[in-house]
């Protein structure tokens, strides 16, 4: 399901407690678009970012099948192999009961029992998204400059806000069962804070202890401090001269200022930049500043991508990647990932992009 980004956006898909079930076991039966006879299905868990193979089927008379027994609801994934290569790709929930499963191309189906009925609802609805996203998608004419594609653009976004509000309301209607928790393990980071405090308020006890969700807890936990209304954590890093300096160098001295934390090898944020840019050519002599945090490990990467894309407002980096103390301190778990700070150092908006940074600039900077 949302085969372009639901694969890996969680780094830890483990095991999800769940009620019993029939003890006989389960039976995992299905076909494969294409798969022929002598062909390979892998049973599959994720292990940190890998796929491990658990499984295996040979498909015969057209189908596959899968025999076993569990003790509790578990996330997996089905695979595919043709001519040695992964083919089809489908996840699903391993659960004891007759489990009947299609992979395909465009739609994917896994039914029969209450996970996996619960969650196929939710992957039809994206399905239908991600077609409609493709059609839009292969009119593109990617020879022109992108302001003349700026329309169809706009669709695709609005289909992503519709995907989002698709699993926003499968998380809520399922935050009780293996589903929503899984859902909201994979789709937290584009929650806000109030949302994802709401959220883990409703999960159950027994699923607490789950990594994901207590990291989900402690983020949030740290993201409270630094929301709007709140002062600015101070902290201490390197420019690229190599001199210590401090946020507060910057921020709480009478400007608005822009936190923006970034990276070289971060493609979104490197999209973002020449906005950046331009916000900071029509800004900066007027009471607003920028500061950037490198989320790089590479010094001459970071200062390279500095001289590259024009970035010429203060810098800082302790090059330690995701584990940069800054970022560990604003509970950063995606970037580009903005703090918009006013000139008495309290947060004033957070991750906001594009336009709507844009407008709040111009509202706040006087």
């Amino acid at each position: 399901m949302r085969k372009l980004t639901y694969l890996f956006a969680s780094a830890a898909t483990l095991f999800l407690a769940s009620c019993g079930g029939n003890k006989a076991g389960y039976t995992v039966s299905g076909t494969v678009e294409d798969g022929v006879n002598g062909d390979t299905v892998f049973l599959q868990e994720v292990v940190g970012r890998q796929l491990v193979n658990l499984d295996t089927a040979i498909i015969k008379n057209g189908k596959f099948e899968f025999k076993g027994v569990q003790d509790s609801t578990v996330y997996r994934y089905l695979s595919h192999e043709k001519d040695g290569k992964d083919a089809l790709r489908l996840d699903f929930f391993l659960e004891n009961g007759n489990i009947a499963v299609a992979l395909t191309k465009d739609s994917d189906t896994a039914t029969g029992t209450s996970s996996n009925d619960a969650y196929q609802l939710i992957r039809t609805q994206i399905d239908e998204i991600n077609k409609k996203a493709r059609e839009i998608y292969a009119t593109i004419d990617k020879t022109v400059p992108r302001e003349e594609n700026e329309l169809k653009f706009a669709e695709l976004g609005a289909l992503e806000e519709q995907m989002k509000e698709i699993t926003k309301k499968g998380i809520e209607s399922n935050i009780t069962n293996p589903v929503g928790i899984q859902l909201f393990k994979q789709n937290f980071y584009s929650n806000s804070v109030d949302e994802n405090d709401a959220i883990l308020k409703q999960i159950p006890e027994q699923y607490k202890n789950d990594e994901t969700i207590a990291l989900i807890q402690e983020t949030t936990n740290k993201q409270k401090l630094t929301t709007p209304g709140q002062k600015f954590i101070n902290f201490e890093m390197e420019n690229p001269q190599g001199k210590m300096v401090q946020l507060s160098d910057y921020v709480g001295n009478g400007k608005v200022v822009l936190i923006d934390f970034w990276a070289s090898w971060c493609g979104p944020c490197i999209n973002d930049m020449p906005e950046i840019v331009e916000l900071y050519k029509e800004y900066k002599g007027k009471n607003f500043n920028i500061v950037g945090v490198s989320l790089d490990n590479n010094g001459e990467a970071w200062k390279n991508a500095l001289k590259k894309y024009d970035m010429t407002w203060p810098q800082m980096s302790d090059l330690k990647g995701w584990k940069n103390e800054g970022a560990q301190l604003y509970a950063v778990n995606s970037i580009p990932c903005t703090v918009l700070v006013d000139g008495d150092g309290i947060i004033i908006a957070r991750n906001l992009r594009g336009k709507a940074l844009a407008e709040k600039i111009a509202e706040v900077v006087k």
